[in-house]
């Protein structure tokens, strides 16, 4: 026991040192959701104690384990973030994994992605208990077990917001905004108190008169705020020899932060409330989409020919769709519904390309240092 603990101490003392390696990380992740764990089963049990519970619904450990696992994300994200903060910060030096010297992520950038965890594990949680329910139908759920497992609900987010919170690199935070998108769009649309908003159009799930209002526009806010965040960290790191091509990458990195804004306001105002402003926004998204897919090998001649070719057959599928729109084939809804999954994953996959082409020149340079070694 003495070993483990003196185990314990060195790594908890290695989280502010300046050489924090991935193994101690990993260790300080475990040590974290061990806690959580523990925290989770003792104040679990007491709640649940002599009650027989349901596994879904009102009062049950799904509703325990989505608002604890809200809390659990937010205070292990932060404590991440406190675990990879650096004691001395040297001018010039890369900070949060992104190819920015000298910068760091902003609080307002931070609370977004923290508020994205504390969505993904709110709503997945839910989602857990939903399915068990209906496999297990009118199963109860005893206190001891029911606190083992949120207890366990507890741990495993907590681990892996911690993991993600000291990672935080353009292609990690792709896949948060991926899931995030995905989970809140869903969660919007289970929760509608109109059954035929499918019939209006996609926005029509954000309308005050809907009880999915707050979800969905929330999802499209947070959504936007990290959208603008990766974009400007993600492109800084991009390779470029002249000034031409330093202008294509302030162009294409203000095109998908503009993207990201535009996003932001589709969701800060309905289109039942501000029907002009909600689709000139929505509108403008869509042509700062194409005007950058269209132009992105002029922008950036450094990016893959393959992705480009990606992107332009995006912009035929979105224009076809708008003429099975106009013809009547298709109905709004389907038409933003495609549209939006397919802007959404290009957003994403560009944001992987320009995080994979932004460490490529440094991990070469460290190779030929090791090499020379």
């Amino acid at each position: 026991m003495k070993k483990i603990g003196r185990r314990a101490v060195e790594v908890l003392r290695q989280l502010r040192g300046p050489d924090t390696s991935d193994s101690v990380f990993e260790a300080t992740a475990l040590i974290v959701g061990t806690a959580f764990l523990v925290l989770g089963f003792v104040i679990a049990l007491p709640v649940f104690f002599g009650h027989d519970l349901a596994i879904s619904g009102s009062g049950s450990i799904g509703s325990f384990a989505a608002y604890g696992g809200a809390i659990t994300a937010v205070l292990s994200f932060t404590l991440g973030r406190l675990a990879a903060r650096p004691v001395e910060v040297r001018d010039g030096a890369v900070r949060d994994g992104f190819s920015v010297p000298g910068d760091r992520l902003r609080w307002y950038d931070l609370a977004a992605i923290a508020f994205a965890h504390a969505a993904i594990a709110y709503l997945g949680w839910l989602g857990v208990a939903e399915l068990l329910e209906r496999s297990f139908i009118g199963a109860p759920v005893f206190a001891f077990p029911g606190a083992v497992l949120v207890s366990v609900a507890f741990a495993l987010t907590a681990y892996v917001c911690f993991l993600s919170a000291v990672a935080l690199t353009p292609m990690v935070l792709s896949l948060v905004l991926a899931v995030f998108l995905v989970v809140g769009a869903f969660a919007a649309m289970l929760a509608s108190s109109d059954a035929d908003w499918w019939r209006l159009n996609l926005s029509a799930l954000g309308m005050s008169s809907n009880s999915s209002s707050i979800a969905f526009n929330m999802t499209l806010i947070i959504a936007g705020v990290m959208i603008t965040t990766i974009s400007r960290y993600a492109t800084a790191g991009l390779p470029v020899d002249d000034d031409g091509a330093r202008r294509g990458r302030f162009i294409v990195r203000g095109g998908l932060i503009l993207m990201g804004i535009f996003l932001a306001c589709v969701g800060i105002f309905p289109v039942d409330e501000f029907f002009l402003l909600h689709n000139t926004v929505a509108t403008g998204m869509a042509v700062v989409f194409a005007v950058v897919v269209v132009g992105l090998p002029w922008f950036l001649s450094s990016i893959p020919r393959v992705f480009v070719l990606f992107g332009w057959a995006y912009v035929l599928v979105i224009a076809m769709l708008g003429v099975f729109f106009a013809v009547g084939y298709y109905n709004l809804t389907a038409v933003e519904l495609i549209a939006a999954v397919l802007i959404f994953s290009w957003i994403i996959v560009f944001l992987r390309t320009a995080g994979s082409l932004s460490f490529a020149p440094r991990d070469h340079a460290a190779a030929e240092r090791v090499a020379g070694e």
